[in-house]
Order: structure tokens, then sequence, then C-alpha cells
């Protein structure tokens, strides 16, 4: 009987241990993840202040260069959209302490749709401020959408190693058809309209559509053509692969007319534009807005994951 009680309060012991053991567990986790939001939350409030603070570099009491830039691929909802470039462009040529404008490109191109609304809105501004002189200066590549903007600069300064041009238009895409009948596959696609599966990869090709789709890309390619010879006019050379889609180095780009010199932002605000102050209007997506959302995102999905640790451990 005595060994007995001397088991049993053993047990009564052990259960006690371990459940006060699996609180200061839980609490110290629960006590880990509070700390980190706290932290995350000093970190966003401290990020506030210094965007705050970064917006201020606008602002400038003297005569300035205006820079714009424009990075990566133009597209409707990148960085380089024209909702932002063209804001970024008007906010540029209205201050007053402008003295001339550089759009840094660096761009291997994109929507045709997005480039001419840029390039309308540059010829706009050029001819609403006549006194405003806007460069474009081309870092590792200004091709195809990215020129289709830069032709309607004044001028156009790159580096004897860039890459320039690409004067053309493409449409790619995949062709399954043999793949599937390897994999015994049978495709089943119903229309109303003899063309709304126009071009479909999971279909043989059809001719008539094929000339179409060629015809569709000719004339795009033909505004293009047209965008470059209107800026830049005279100064491009007589050679028949001007308008091929050849891409040509910042050097060869200068002898061929598509360039006028070289040069960086810093040469042609200095040398250039004589306004060796830089102020940049580029507008950007928020830094704090997406930390926000990727922290918003990590700790709603940290928080499930933990809150569903601890139920399934306390069942």
């Amino acid at each position: 009987m005595a060994e007995s009680e001397k088991n049993w309060e053993r047990e009564t012991l052990e259960k006690l241990a371990f459940s006060a053991l699996k609180e200061q567990t839980k609490s110290r986790r629960w006590g880990i993840f509070f700390k980190l939001l706290t932290f995350a939350y000093v970190t966003f409030l401290i990020l506030m202040v210094f965007q705050w603070r970064g917006d201020g570099d606008l602002i400038s009491d003297g005569k300035h260069t205006a820079l714009v830039e424009l990075e990566g691929v133009i597209d409707a909802k990148s960085d380089a959209s024209a909702e932002k470039i063209t804001s970024a462009l008007q906010s540029a040529f209205k201050d007053k302490n402008t003295q001339g404008v550089i759009l840094r490109i660096n761009s291997p191109g994109g929507s045709p749709v997005q480039s001419g609304i840029i390039n309308d809105e540059v010829r706009r501004l050029r001819g609403a401020y006549p006194n405003i002189p806007l460069y474009v200066v081309v870092e590792d590549i200004c091709a195809s959408g990215g020129y289709f903007v830069a032709a309607s600069a004044d001028k156009i300064y790159v580096n004897k190693a860039s890459l320039v041009g690409s004067i053309g238009v493409l449409m790619d895409g995949f062709g399954f058809t043999g793949g599937m009948e390897k994999l015994g596959v049978e495709r089943r696609l119903l229309t109303a309209g003899e063309n709304k599966g126009f071009m479909d990869p999971f279909s043989p090709v059809d001719s008539k559509q094929k000339e179409y789709a060629l015809s569709m890309l000719n004339d795009i390619h033909q505004q293009f053509i047209a965008v470059v010879k209107q800026g830049r006019g005279k100064r491009l050379k007589d050679n028949p692969e001007l308008f091929s889609g050849l891409v040509w180095t910042g050097q060869k780009a200068v002898e061929l007319g598509l360039a006028d010199g070289f040069g960086s932002v810093e040469s042609v605000a200095r040398d250039v534009i004589k306004a060796e102050p830089i102020v940049d209007y580029t507008e950007k997506s928020n830094p704090v807005e997406r930390i926000a959302k990727r922290f918003g995102a990590a700790a709603a999905k940290s928080f499930a994951e933990f809150t569903l640790r601890e139920s399934i451990r306390l069942r």
C-alpha cells in the first residue's frame, strides 16, 4: 500500500512538472511572438520617419537639373509604367527652378502602348516648356520600347558600351501540339467566331491567322519607325539595318545617329544643362508600403501557424 502511494505521488509530481513546463514553454513562445511584433512595429515607425524625411529631397531652393529614372520593363504595373513616368516628368517640368530634365533609361523595352504614352507626353511637355530641354541618358540598355521613349528627347547620351536600338516588334509563344500527340492528349476547343481561338498554343498554326499576326506586328513596327524618324530627323544615317531590330553599342549608335554623344547623368547636368545640383523626381513604390505588405502577410501566416501549433499541442 505504501509503495502504491509513493508511485501515485511520483506520477502526480511528474504531471504537475510537465504541466508547468508546458505552460512556461507556451508563455515563452507568446512572449517571443509579441516581442517580435513590437520590434516590427518600431521598425515600421522608423522607416515611416525616414520616408517622410526623404520626401524633402524634392524641395530645392536653387536652380537644378531634374532627374527621372525609367528602369526595368515598361509595363502598366511596374515602376516604369506610363502613369508613374509621366507624372514624374510633369512635376519636374513644373518646378520653376528646373533648368533641364534628364530621363535616365535602363530598360530592355516592354509595352508599346505604355512606351507610346510616355513618348507623347514628353513631346507635349517639350512644347509646353520650350525653355527646358529634356535629355535622355542611357546606362546599360535602351532597347525596343526604351528607345521608343528615348526618341522623343532633345538629345540622347550614351556610354560607349551601352546597348541601344532593337527597333522592331515581336510576338512570342509556344506550340504544344507535338507534345500533346505524344501524351495522347486531345484538344477540345469550341468557339463562336472563327478567329476567337487566335494563335491558340494547343492548336496547329493557322496560316491565315499567322499572316494576320504578322500584318499587325508590321503596323506597330511602322509606328515605331515613324516615331524614331520624327524624333531623330536628319541625324539618322542611311543604313538598311537601322530598323531591322538589331542592337548596337553606344559607340555605334552615335555613328548611326541613334544617339548624340557620350555622357552620364552627372556630366550632362554639369556640362550640358549647366546646373550641377540634381533633384530626383522619380516616382517609385513606397518602400514602407512594400515592407508593410510583406510583413503583414508574413505576420498573418506566422500567427496562423503559431496558433495552429498551439491548438494541436493543447488537445
